[in-house]
Formats: structure tokens, C-alpha cells, sequence
């Protein structure tokens, strides 16, 4: 029995501005910024609103990323609240018509016990040198919570069930800073550690892209702009 062909690389650069149709595409976005309150402990999972303000001060963001995403990607997020309503958010500001798919997989970690717990008492709970850019060493497990190794796998395993299910399709992924860190940690096949070290900002946008059986990673970290036009 011959063996399938090759893909030939060269077939996958890419040449131009715009992204070619028909690949398996992640646009992995993260919520925007939370309520004060929330911001100043360890919400983890804690179903946390966004903050107000910054939704009337940040719709050019919003517009620009409607702009950005595709029209005819399925949208699929997190079950928290502050990346269901980033969503719709986006949405309403693109005038997009297309059902938010909720998926457990793409939440943030669970810090389990420790949800809610202040940021300057946080510290005295840990067993383990914290790593320079997260909260919590990648194989510290939190009471009833996770490790950010946890995470790797459960995002790891969501981005290839997906993969498989819609192959071809574009999906935008509405999720965390701590689980789009892991789905490159995933893709690019990299340390958790290692992966902890990208920065992950309020509304950017990074996207990956499953191709062959291989991970390709576009962009990490692409910002909208939030000064354009609001109307």
C-alpha cells in the first residue's frame, strides 16, 4: 500500500497580508480587563464581571477586532463571564450573527482554594519558587485546583479535539491569559515554563494554526488598535 504524500512546505508560506482559506485556524483572544475589585486578588476561576469603564473607553478595540476575525469563523469561549461577554462584546461592535459556543476547556486555571485570595497574602500559600512572569510555579496544584501543567494538557487536548472536528474551519477562541499561554505552550511543543514567559495582554489576539498534523503559531500578542474610530 503506497505511502500518503508528503505536504510540501513551500505550499504553506505565506506571502501575502491575508490569511489563505481553508486551514484549521485558532484565533485565540483574551477577555478584557476585569471590574477594579477583582483586580486586586487572585480571581482564577471566580466568575468575575468586566469592568465597565473600560468597555465605553475601549470600543475602538472592539471594532478593530471585529474587523480583524473572520465573518464565517464558528466562536467557541471560555464559560467565564469576562471572556463570554468580550465575545459579545466584539460581536455586536462587527454586527456578527453567529451563536457563542460555550466550552469548559478553554477556562482559565483553577486556583481551586485559593480563588479570591488578596495579591499580597497570596505569596505565603505557596510551596514552590514562583516563576518571574506567573503567579504559581507550573507544577504547583493549588487545593481542588490546578496546576498550569493541568492546563496544558486539558487546552492541549481541547486544540486537537477541535483540530479534528473542524478541520478547515477558523475558530475563534475566547479565553485567559494563563490558557493562551498553554495553547502555545502546546503547539510550539515548549515548556510550561518557558511558555509562561509570553505576554498575554488584555483584548490581543494570537493565532495558531494546525496544519498537516503540525502546529504553526502566526502571532502572539496582537494588540488592537484602541485609538481608531469608535463609530
Amino acid at each position: 500500500m503506497p505511502h500518503p504524500a508528503k505536504p510540501d512546505p513551500q505550499e504553506h508560506f505565506l506571502d501575502g497580508p491575508e490569511l489563505p482559506r481553508g486551514v484549521t485556524r485558532f484565533w485565540l483572544v483574551r477577555h478584557a480587563i476585569v471590574e477594579h475589585t477583582a483586580r486586586q486578588t487572585m480571581y482564577g476561576t471566580l466568575d468575575v464581571p468586566l469592568c465597565p469603564d473600560h468597555l465605553t473607553s475601549q470600543k475602538a478595540a472592539y471594532r478593530a477586532l471585529a474587523r480583524r476575525l473572520p465573518r464565517d469563523a464558528a466562536w467557541l469561549s471560555s464559560p467565564l463571564q469576562r471572556a463570554r461577554k468580550t465575545g459579545l462584546t466584539i460581536q455586536k461592535a462587527g454586527n456578527f450573527s453567529i451563536p457563542l459556543e460555550i466550552e469548559p476547556a478553554f477556562a482559565e486555571q483553577s486556583i481551586g482554594q485559593w480563588n479570591g485570595t488578596p495579591h499580597d497574602t497570596f505569596p505565603s500559600l505557596l510551596k514552590k519558587p514562583v516563576p518571574p512572569f506567573w503567579s504559581i510555579a507550573a507544577d504547583e496544584r493549588p487545593p481542588e485546583g490546578e496546576s498550569m501543567q493541568d492546563v496544558r494538557q486539558r487546552i492541549g487536548r481541547a486544540l486537537e479535539q477541535f483540530a479534528q472536528e473542524r478541520a478547515g474551519q477558523d475558530m475563534v477562541v475566547l479565553s485567559h491569559g494563563g490558557a493562551i499561554r498553554m495553547a502555545l505552550s502546546h503547539c510550539l511543543d515548549i515548556p510550561v515554563d518557558t511558555a509562561l514567559r509570553f505576554c498575554i495582554q488584555n483584548l490581543s489576539l494570537s493565532i495558531v494554526e494546525h496544519i498537516a498534523g503540525h502546529w504553526r503559531v502566526v502571532t502572539v500578542n496582537e494588540l488592537p488598535d484602541f485609538h481608531g474610530p469608535t463609530e
